[in-house]
């Protein structure tokens, strides 16, 4: 890894901006190619580069070569808006080529620069672009390498590899309906991200078309450029109109079938597989998410019956990778039964209770590739499971998962020794070689010390000052949660220490707090948080502090702070709101504040429909405790956050005003969920780290 700039202007806050969090410059994207001689990714050309470009990594050789460079195939880019939108969705804040489609082969390489489509061939070694309709989005090419499917305007189109015969295979009736993309609540919470899937013999698209008619709209304007038009944006809020989403069976010959299933009952389309090994599967949700069916389709009749029916008195939990096939036509699903998370196949259960699966990571003749939990939710690891049993194939404390082809897998591994991810390249048990990363290397290290907090053996992190003694005193604590379901902030691996680290190192102990409803652990722990998003997590928070300040008295329990974003944002505006007596002073971020401003999926998954129990909702809310403030708050809100948009931290504030409550309220001009650009991503950190050494007494640091 490249050493980082030492001078004295390259602070830590700065280097961090300038990386995207160290992450610029590090492979990503991997596809193993069929035989194992050569491998695919992602990666830019430096750790201060954005813009990634597609590589191929020689397994035999070592030897790597850039198959597509974005600044030589088109100079500057530009984004369309249906881009930019599905890389909210994704979190992407890379530029450049951040997404590619193969063929079953991986002869063929599709993808997208400002909306043009690019297609490489990696037995010719020729890139080229496909006179294609812009802006193309979501390019995929058929399992055989003849046509490449794409969405544009609405409309679902395929061309030819050769760049002839372009066409449209679906059109929208009206502006509000979409063929063939995923609807917002799909790629925001359900993990599906793509709207068409291509048939094993690459002549039919089982495709989605999404009708956003009955969602209601929402106008979303920057207050810093007051001549351009608000966006407008269909919006599902809790207890509102979802998007209606239907499929059909779309051929390259014009025939389309319309698929059946009750919608009525089962509105959600969760996930879609269609393998060469049985017929179609899609998977499909009840409004209140407790029941959720495994259907095959009949690809000539588009007829659909039930497979599997998973129920559950709180929620059904969406794993990656399931539902799919085995080779030999057995039905794998991930199902929560007696305390675990366990993988299915055929019926059996492959794995016990001995580990939380997370995510079934591929399926050949011999073994399922899982990424699981044992005990310890801060690791996870690589296992594959059979039918004489499991086996864990990575090592080492840490975060581990994989991708593979045949016998060649590419294992990626991080932990707390080093920064950055490592990608190896092995065949069976043997190291071939290495991916290498061009990553900056901070100039920090997170000195963490994980621990289980409390009775409820909360996993909790302690960062202390570099350098720090018993002597120097006691010192400021500072929270830094997320503490909402399934979001991981307690992991065994560097990366997500970092600014905890650089806080600490400005004269606080910080202290990071997985609670009840985080991944990792048993379907019990994550359904703890069942209607009530404010009690447990709050509550795990104080426990986790109580104990490890019992177990290390440098801790002054006296001058406490909270910082969080998103969830962790709501969870601290929650913390001097309801617990002053604790927590000193909080900075809430793209906060949560009133639960029926979010989106329908994630909100009634915990909180129920708020037509039938506004109470839930009235006992979640921020606004209605916004008179009892008594303690310093910092709020932050992008003005163009389409996620948690900016009337959730409005609506506080404005409450807090009627309530002659002092607070303060930064707005981020320009700024969607979570800052891309340097300048505000490095000066935030410097502005909250005033905001802390302001509210709680201390001494300003060099920062």
């Amino acid at each position: 890894m490249s050493s980082p700039d030492t001078s004295p202007e390259q602070s830590f806050p700065r280097h961090s901006a300038l990386t995207q969090g160290f992450t610029l410059g590090a492979p990503r994207n991997v596809t193993v190619v069929p035989g194992g001689r050569t491998v695919l990714f992602l990666r830019s050309s430096s750790g201060t580069d954005r813009s990634n470009a597609l590589w191929a990594l020689d397994t035999r050789s070592g030897t790597e070569r850039c198959i597509a460079d974005p600044i030589a195939l088109q100079g500057e880019e530009a984004i369309s808006a249906a881009e930019q939108a599905r890389r909210e969705r994704a979190r992407e804040r890379a530029a450049g080529i951040t997404a590619y489609s193969t063929d079953r082969e991986v002869g063929q390489v599709s993808f997208t620069l400002s909306g043009r489509l690019f297609l490489a061939d990696l037995t010719t070694g020729t890139v080229r672009e496909l006179p294609a309709q812009s802006p193309v989005a979501d390019p995929r090419p058929d399992p055989d390498g003849r046509h490449i499917a794409y969405t544009s305007r609405g409309q679902l189109r395929v061309i030819n590899v050769d760049g002839s015969a372009d066409r449209a295979l679906a059109e929208p009736e009206h502006e509000q309906v979409r063929w063939g993309v995923a609807e917002f609540i799909a790629a925001e919470e359900m993990g599906r991200s793509r709207g068409y899937w291509w048939s094993p013999d690459g002549t039919v698209l089982l495709t989605a078309r999404v009708d956003e008619t009955p969602v209601q709209l929402w106008y979303l304007a920057d207050p810093t450029h007051p001549a351009e038009q608000p966006t407008t944006m269909p919006y599902p809020a809790a207890g509102t109109a979802n998007a209606e989403v239907t499929l059909a069976l779309i051929g390259l010959d014009a025939r389309h079938i319309d698929v059946s299933w009750d919608r009525e009952v089962f509105p959600y389309l969760v996930a879609a597989h269609w393998s060469p090994y049985g017929p179609p599967l899609l998977t499909v949700q009840t409004r209140d998410q407790r029941t959720q069916l495994v259907l095959a389709l009949d690809p000539e009749t588009g007829r659909t019956r039930e497979l599997h029916r998973e129920t559950d008195p709180h929620w059904v939990e969406i794993k990656s990778g399931w539902p799919s096939w085995t080779p030999d036509g057995q039905l794998v699903r991930i199902s929560a039964h007696e305390g675990a998370y366990r993988l299915m196949v055929g019926g059996q259960d492959r794995t016990g209770n001995d580990i939380q699966v997370r995510a079934v990571l591929d399926i050949d003749d011999e073994d399922i590739l899982l990424s699981a939990s044992e005990r310890d939710p801060a690791q996870i690891h690589v296992y594959r499971a059979g039918p004489q049993g499991i086996e864990r194939l990575s090592s080492g404390v840490g975060v581990h998962t994989a991708t593979r082809s045949g016998a060649t897998m590419v294992l990626s591994s991080s932990g707390l020794d080093e920064p950055g991810t490592r990608m190896i390249v092995v065949e069976g048990t043997r190291r071939i070689t290495e991916i290498g990363s061009r990553a900056d290397t901070p100039t920090i290290e997170p000195k963490v010390e994980l621990l289980w907090a409390g009775e409820r053996e909360l996993r909790s992190a302690l960062l202390l000052p570099d350098g720090y003694r018993p002597e120097h005193g006691p010192l400021p604590v500072l929270l830094d949660p997320y503490g909402g379901p399934q979001a991981q902030r307690v992991l065994a691996r560097q990366y997500g220490y970092l600014t905890s680290q650089w806080f600490a190192d400005q004269g606080f102990a910080v202290v990071v707090t997985d609670g009840r409803g985080m991944a990792g652990r048993t379907p019990e722990w994550d359904r703890a948080v069942a209607g009530d998003l404010a009690g447990p997590p709050l509550d795990d928070q104080i426990d986790a502090l109580h104990a490890i300040a019992a177990e290390h008295p440098e801790l002054d329990l006296d001058r406490v702070a909270v910082r969080g974003w998103s969830f962790g944002g709501y969870l601290a505006a929650l913390a001097v709101l309801q617990r002053p007596d604790i927590f000193h002073a909080a900075i809430a971020g793209a906060a949560v504040c009133d639960w029926r401003l979010y989106d329908t999926h994630y909100t009634e998954r915990y909180l129920g429909d708020p037509g039938s129990a506004p109470e839930v909702y009235e006992s979640n809310s921020l606004i209605g405790a916004a008179a009892q403030l008594r303690r310093p708050m910092l709020i932050v809100h992008g003005t163009v956050d389409d996620n948690v948009v900016p009337a959730h931290s409005l609506r506080l504030s404005a409450a807090l005003t009627a309530a002659a409550r002092p607070h303060t309220l930064l707005p981020l001009p320009g700024v969607s969920h979570v800052p891309t650009t340097e300048t505000t991503t490095e000066n935030l950190l410097r502005l909250q780290l005033d905001f802390l050494q302001r509210a709680l007494g201390g001494e300003p640091g060099p920062a």
